[in-house]
């Protein structure tokens, strides 16, 4: 016959180094934290510096949308927001996405001369 037998090979005794096989989960994990939770965690901690800096005349934007003027801080997580004339909505201060100071009145044409 032309067709040899093919016989088993006996296995290599020992097994991979466990920290090996973890090193693709590690790098993984080390990946997701720069590249997912490092920049959430500072996202958020500048959110909340800037929500808890919100004042009285501020203008600021809900995450509805909804454009207003803080009339009243209430305590620490409410304000009271001024989005029409005389239409004032309490707000928790959290649902803030945008807060702009209030803006500076426009210079007048007469004192440029």
């Amino acid at each position: 016959m032309f067709i040899s037998p093919a016989y088993a090979q006996a296995a290599e005794g020992g097994a991979a180094n466990p920290l090996i096989q973890m090193a693709p989960l590690i790098l993984i994990f080390v990946i997701f934290y720069f590249l997912l939770i490092r920049p959430q965690m500072t996202a958020r901690k500048k959110h909340m510096e800037m929500v808890s800096n919100v004042r009285r005349n501020d203008v600021v934007v809900t995450q509805g949308g909804i454009v207003g003027k803080v009339t009243k801080v209430l305590d620490d997580n409410e304000v009271m927001v001024e989005i029409a004339d005389n239409v004032s909505v309490k707000v928790v201060k959290t649902t803030l996405s945008d807060v702009r100071t209030k803006p500076a009145p426009a210079a007048n044409e007469n004192s440029k001369k």
